[in-house]
This record gives C-alpha cells, structure tokens and sequence, in this order.
C-alpha cells in the first residue's frame, strides 16, 4: 500500500460522499425512531451558493449529524426554490445577450416558460453539486422544487381555501410598480436613494371669487414630481391651519387640465412644511391614496396617468400623451412657467424608490391585483405573544413584532411575470371570477358553454415559499410523509 505524499481532500471527499449517499447514510431506515427534521432554505435556482450559503448550510449539518447519531430519524430536508422575477429577469437578459437576440414576448407565454424549466435544470445542477461538494448530509431521496407536482396541489389548495374563506380577494390598490418588469413588486424589493432633485412651487387659482386672508387669488403647492399634476384630484390643508380653514370646502382651478378640484382638510398635512398645501394624486402616490379613502364625501377623483411602462396614458391631456414620466415633467413646468403659475424652484435633496433588480424608478401604481388579509392572520400571531404561549427573547423584541403585526397591511400576492404558479383564477365575458382547483371545476361552476379565460398572473414567490415546511413533508397529500 502506498501513501500519497500530499493529502488530496477533493478526490478523497468525492469518492466517500458517494459512497454515504449510495448506501443511504444521511438518512438510515429507523421507522420507530424518533422524528428530528430540518427544512434547508432552499437557494434561488438563479446562479450558485455563496459563502453565505456555506456557513449557514455547515451549522444546519451538524444538527442533522448530531441527532442522527443520537438514534433519531434525522431527515434534512434538501430542495431549491424557483425565484420567480430573479429567476424570470436572469433568462430574459440571456435570451437579449444570445445569437437569437429574442424577447419573451416574442417567444410566447409557452415557449418562454419551457426555456426557463430547462436552465433551471443547469442551475438547479449546479446547486446540487455545491451542496454535494459541503459535505451536506441532506435526504437527496427526496429532494424537492417549489413548483414540482406536490408544491402545485398545495399551492392551489391554499389559494382556493383562503378565496373561499373570505381571506384573499381582487382589489384595485396602489402597488410598486416597475416599469421596466412591468410588475408589482414588493416593499423589500424597493430600494431608497437619496438624490439632489428639486422643490416646483405652482399656483392653483381659487375659483368662485375666493382668496386667501392676505388677498391672493390662488393657493400655492409645492411637489417633487410635477408630472403628477395631470392627476391631481384635490388641495389638502391642515385642520389646524388658520390661514386656510375659510377655504376648506372651497375649490380651486388645476392648470393645463382646467379642472376644478376641492380643498380638505387631512390631518397628514403639516402646515410648517412648504405653502402648507399639498396636492392629492391619489392614483401616483401612497399617502395621497390614504387620503383619499378617508375622505369619501369629497368625490376625489382616481386617474392613472401612465401606461405600464410608465409612459403618460390617454387620461393625459393629448400633448403629454405618449411622453416619458421625464419629458412630461419637463412640459409641466414649461406650461405652468408659460402661464405665470411656477412660483419659484428650490434645490431638494430627497429619497425616490428604485427597483433593486431593475435600477429603474418605481412608480405608485393603481392596478387590479390579488391580496391576501394579512390583518386578519396576523390575529392568531398577536395573540400568541400576548398570551404568553410564544415569547421573544429578549423580550424588547416584542414591541418591533407588535408595531410590525399590528400595522401590516394586504399582502399583494400577484405578479405580472409568466415563470411561477399562475394564479389559479379563470374569467367568463361578463367579468365573473370563478377560483377553482382546476379548469374543469372552474368550468363546472361557471356552467356549461361559459368561455373561460384563465388569469395572466403568477403568484409571488413568498407565497409558495411560505409553504416549504408544510407541502415538503407530504402536505396536503393524504399519504404520510417520505
């Protein structure tokens, strides 16, 4: 026998790791044991592991070791998770950067998706192997995917019961919107950056003979956005504020669409900050959206003024219409200047929204998604802690979980992307809804010749990631867990 001079760990690993997995090491048959079980987090199926990805798979290995040398079922359960708009936005600059230089939409929905399938099984692999080459001691029997057979069922099940339970529902409500994916997105995939931007001070005249105390005839509103303006619906003063409470209940004129808006009164005003009045667009703006809604008596209009893509609509006056959100700003302040209405300009350092992927604005967006009553679950959660049946330690920690629970807000489930779970939701002619398990039942429900259109959306990727512990093990299947 000879000794190489040198240790060689890679061959050396390779050969036992196969040797482990071949004869069934990381999970040794012991029906009677004890069950002890670690879901993995599943990585993005969207490139390959970090050092990240090697400290926190090491120390999930040596629980699952220790416990199976303690004679337990140690099961750690190993899988990936598709990634949707990560997974969706890495093969579309693949398909843009190869000698086809093709776009999914010109692929179509279903050639698209099988493209997508088959670089996840290059990725997925590449995974595999790094968690093989760790020494990773995972159940690779039984090795999952967030949208393989088992996570569909659940995923629909799930879907289907909180619809029928009055849980989750269709709305129209402000989301993220990037116009460069053409998709909501959530609040933690929207960064904050500080720009050196400006304040445009403009002048809306009072209509009916009004003026303020001093004499003027108009009020002044000062904004970061005048593109916006197209869209204005009201002024919004303090209730506080004397200077203005004879004009609560007045209206005013909005330059270049010549409409005549109201003047409320919100307690979201604060009347030391600029003129002390403040436009309202509740269909660009998440604040003004609030405002809205508590003021029903008002009539505040909601106008969307772009497009998907963030160019201006045709609910814009016909010279803006087709103009990005940067040139329509551009025409705003030259047509209020061209008017005498730009009262004057200040140099503004302030935080705009930028997609984390897209590095593209994010507009407030008023669309038609699917929510699920986030308020409503959290009951169960807040109730825990309060109780004391689930404590934090330490226990400062509650105050940030209740401040958290008690003011969250629906969870916008829906996403304007074609790789994921696609919204198991069909629509008849007239408008009707019908949320079904499959098409055929959709169908059924809908009655015989009702042509059905099913929902373009997909579900975003938390949705079915919120369901690994749950769907990984058997759920909702009637036969017990592998």
């Amino acid at each position: 026998m000879t000794i190489d001079k040198t240790f060689d760990p890679a061959s050396f690993e390779t050969r036992w790791y196969a040797h482990w997995e071949a004869t069934g090491a990381f999970r040794p048959a012991r029906p009677d044991a004890k069950p002890f079980t670690i879901v993995i987090p599943p990585p993005n199926v969207t490139g390959s592991l970090h050092i990240g990805h090697a400290l926190d798979n090491t120390l999930q290995d040596v629980l699952i070791r220790w416990q199976r040398l303690q004679g337990r079922d140690a099961r750690w359960v190993v899988g990936t998770d598709h990634a949707g708009i990560a997974t969706q936005m890495v093969v579309e600059r693949q398909l843009a950067e190869s000698s086809q230089a093709t776009t999914r939409q010109e692929m179509g929905r279903e050639a698209f998706v099988a493209t997508v399938w088959d670089w996840k099984a290059v990725s997925g692999g590449t995974i595999t192997r790094q968690l093989r080459r760790l020494g990773a001691s995972c159940d690779w029997s039984n090795e999952r995917f967030t949208m393989d057979a088992g996570f569909n069922e659940a995923v629909t099940k799930v879907f289907v019961q909180l619809y029928r339970e009055g849980l989750l529902y269709r709305d129209k409500r402000l989301v993220n919107w990037d116009p460069k994916f053409k998709t909501a997105i959530s609040d933690l995939e929207v960064e904050f950056r500080e720009v050196e931007g400006n304040l445009w001070h403009f002048r809306y005249p009072l209509a009916d003979g009004a003026t303020q105390l001093d004499g003027r005839d108009y009020l002044t509103v000062a904004t970061t956005r005048p593109e916006t303006i197209l869209g204005d619906g009201a002024v919004a003063v303090s209730p506080d504020d004397r200077r203005y409470a004879h004009l609560i209940g007045r209206r005013c004129r909005l330059p270049i669409v010549d409409r005549l808006i109201p003047i409320i009164a919100d307690s979201y005003v604060e009347a030391d900050f600029g003129s002390g009045a403040v436009k309202i667009t509740a269909a660009h703006d998440f604040n003004d959206f609030e405002v809205y809604k508590r003021h029903p008596e008002a009539n505040i209009p909601v106008i969307n003024l772009m497009n998907p893509d963030a160019t201006m609509s045709d609910n814009c006056p016909p010279d803006y219409r087709g103009l990005t959100r940067e040139a329509a700003r551009k025409q705003v302040i030259a047509d209020f200047d061209a008017m005498g209405l730009l009262d004057k300009v200040e140099p503004h350092r302030h935080q705009v929204p930028y997609g984390d992927r897209s590095g593209v604005v994010i507009e407030p967006y008023l669309t038609d998604q699917w929510y699920v009553n986030a308020a409503e679950l959290a009951k169960p959660a807040l109730a825990a802690v309060q109780s004391g049946a689930t404590q934090f330690v330490p226990k400062t920690w509650e105050k940030t979980y209740f401040n958290w629970m008690e003011n969250i807000q629906p969870w916008c489930v829906s996403r304007q992307l074609w790789w994921g779970h696609r919204i198991p939701a069909w629509y008849a002619e007239d408008g009707r809804c019908f949320v079904a398990t499959s098409e055929a039942e959709a169908q059924e429900e809908a009655g015989t010749g009702v042509a059905l259109t099913r929902d373009e959306d997909v579900l975003d990727t938390w949705f079915s990631s919120a369901l690994w512990p749950f769907a990984t093990l058997g759920w909702p299947g009637t036969s017990p867990p592998p």
